[in-house]
């Protein structure tokens, strides 16, 4: 049988002094852990912006929206979904003091739902910095800050979930790296700052599952740093382009077994456009694609991720299965045209 007495007698406090001295400890905690988010949202949280979308002129069945902003620069650039942007006409910027801005697309890119805007007439603005999403940790403390439902500046705070995650974005195409949290987020939350406790912006609030309880997800701040520099160096996100459609295949054994490859699973080749890259080439339609540039394809996700804009205009080696029999192959990818807003 342990004994505390002599514990508690070497500590020279009676039980009273030592049932109220816990809930001083306590108190300690809550109040550190409620300056981390006080201070977080008062360096960041002027910083984050209201985007209000109107239609199309003529359209009728849309309407506008309402999503969340992130202003990253004095001069007035703004981070934010490219769902919330979608083909609006027009675009307005509020922020936590009430001041409104018409504001421009510079770039969108819905493989990653991001969108860059620049505040119009908008000078030595309050904003943001971007931080370094490699050095989140799971458990490691998060606030959501943005508009939810339309209530302006509202804070939630909470955990990095998990790390790593990829989902699928408007356009089809895995979005990769992307933070899982439990701060809660709902529909206007879109494009707000995921904050961590030092006040820098690491991650883009982007979706929730519907019907779950506290499983919400955003664009690392490394991903948006990328789409950031490519948007306004070119007007777009470079990515590379073969011209072929396919889906993800399960490669037959005996297949894999004749072949001497370890895939178990491929880019199967059903479209070939036709005079394009992957035309010219020599690929055809039944074609399983499991490696290019010597990276092993296990679906059409990888191959998508692999087609990057540092394999624009070179050609690259890739390997195939043709009818059970393993096929080398040299293709030269070209630039992808970028997508186009559909505004009037």
């Amino acid at each position: 049988m342990l004994d505390f007495t002599s514990d508690l007698a070497g500590d020279d406090l009676s039980p009273a002094q030592a049932s109220s001295a816990a809930p001083a400890d306590d108190r300690a905690l809550l109040d550190a852990y409620s300056n981390a988010v006080i201070d977080v949202t008062e360096r960041v949280g002027p910083a984050v912006v209201r985007v209000e979308t109107s239609p199309k002129a003529g359209s009728r069945a849309e309407r506008g929206g309402l999503g969340s902003g992130i202003v990253i620069s004095p001069d007035g650039l703004v981070l934010t979904n490219s769902h919330v942007v979608g083909s609006s006409k027009s675009i307005r910027l509020r922020d936590v003091e009430g001041v409104v801005t018409d504001a421009q697309v510079l770039g969108v890119d819905p493989d990653t739902d991001l969108a860059l805007l620049r505040a119009n007439h908008a000078r030595d603005l309050r904003y943001a910095a971007l931080g370094n999403s490699k050095s989140l940790r799971r458990g490691q403390l998060v606030v959501a800050i943005g508009n939810p439902l339309g209530f302006e500046s509202t804070v939630t705070a909470g955990v990095v979930s998990a790390l790593g995650r990829s989902i699928r974005s408007v356009s089809g195409r895995m979005i990769e790296d992307v933070i899982q949290t439990d701060a809660a987020l709902n529909p206007g939350n879109s494009g707000g700052a995921l904050v961590s406790s030092s006040a820098e912006v690491i991650g883009i609030n982007t979706a929730i599952i519907q019907g779950a309880q506290g499983i919400c997800f955003a664009v690392a701040s490394n991903t948006a740093q990328f789409v950031l520099s490519e948007i306004i160096r070119h007007g777009y996100v470079r990515r590379a382009y073969i011209g072929v459609s396919g889906q993800t295949a399960p490669v037959p054994r005996r297949h894999a077994v004749l072949a001497g490859v370890e895939n178990k699973m491929g880019a199967l080749l059903m479209q070939i456009e036709p005079d394009g890259p992957a035309a010219r080439a020599g690929l055809l339609p039944g074609d399983v694609v499991i490696k290019l540039d010597g990276v092993d394809i296990n679906g059409v996700d990888d191959l998508i991720r692999v087609l990057d804009r540092d394999r624009i205009g070179r050609t690259v080696a890739m390997d195939v299965l043709r009818l059970g029999r393993l096929r080398g192959i040299d293709i030269h990818p070209v630039e992808r045209k970028p997508a186009v807003r559909q505004a009037s």
